[in-house]
């Protein structure tokens, strides 16, 4: 069983290490797309939720106009603070916050964006009914979430990996919290539940996700992610060989240079 303390803490040398390898590997396509979806759309009040390092932060703010404002929050201070010195094309009002209780008035925004950020809400429908809460009339909620763990190659292999070496208690952050959240028709519901009575539209998109080595790809979930305190919950003196471990079940599946897997994630665009 997950830790939900645990699930959620990106904090220590974890935002330094998902910024820099997490980020590239499978972030910045989702966040391209996401802001491109925003941008079409006449808003001029953007609130983005779960932030994180500011990857779908900075895709907005180049594409937004310079009118449009934008306020950027997250949970975690450790990954708002690398967000905010990491910085933005244009001025972006950065905030603690958390998606269950958000500190703003009704109807205050125009648009509310999520990236890759639902599956960690401990309360799906309070988080969704909250964003509905915050979004004017005619309002947009845009948000994805990954798809099932099976359909994501290098988390998958890692997974496996680390099954391998902690056969008793695996650590199944992965597939339990950032892969736990795939089934659209419980989305769906959930959405419905907290009051959004238009139909959302649901797009499931597959890319490739690419890595200079197998190393890279261990480092990113092993190290950058809340997968590592799970490691260290098990035995804080086996991080590296759990890296390792993952190193070389993905390079026996995809090669010894540079690799190359299947990401695929559900986008999900619903009106207030």
């Amino acid at each position: 069983m997950g830790n939900p303390d645990i699930d959620r803490a990106f904090d220590g040398s974890i935002p330094p290490l998902y910024e820099r390898y997490m980020v590239p590997l499978i972030f910045e396509p989702y966040a391209h797309d996401l802001a491109t979806r925003v941008a079409s759309r006449p808003v001029g009040r953007v609130l983005e939720i779960a932030a994180g390092t500011g990857v779908l932060t900075r895709q907005l703010a180049m594409r937004l106009p310079d009118a449009a404002s934008i306020i950027a929050t997250d949970l975690n201070a450790p990954m708002l603070a690398m967000a905010e010195s990491l910085g933005t094309a244009r001025p972006v009002r950065w905030r603690q916050a958390d998606a269950m209780q958000l500190p703003f008035a009704d109807a205050s925004f125009d648009c509310v964006a999520c990236q890759f950020g639902a599956m960690f809400f401990p309360d799906k429908v309070k988080a969704f009914a909250e964003v509905r809460r915050v979004l004017a009339p005619g309002g947009v909620f845009a948000f994805n979430v990954w798809d099932r763990i099976e359909e994501n190659e290098f988390p998958d292999v890692v997974t496996q990996a680390l099954e391998s070496m902690f056969p008793h208690d695996p650590p199944r952050f992965m597939a339990r919290v950032a892969h736990g959240y795939f089934d659209t028709r419980a989305i769906v519901r959930d959405l419905e539940s907290a009051g959004f009575a238009m139909p959302p539209q649901v797009d499931t998109i597959a890319v490739r996700s690419r890595a200079a080595s197998a190393r890279m790809v261990a480092l990113a979930y092993c190290q950058g992610t809340p997968l590592r305190s799970e490691i260290e919950a098990r035995d804080p003196a086996r991080l590296d060989e759990a890296t390792d471990a993952a190193t070389q079940a993905l390079a026996r599946r995809f090669g010894t240079g540079a690799v190359e897997g299947r990401i695929q994630a559900h986008v999900i665009v619903v009106e207030r």
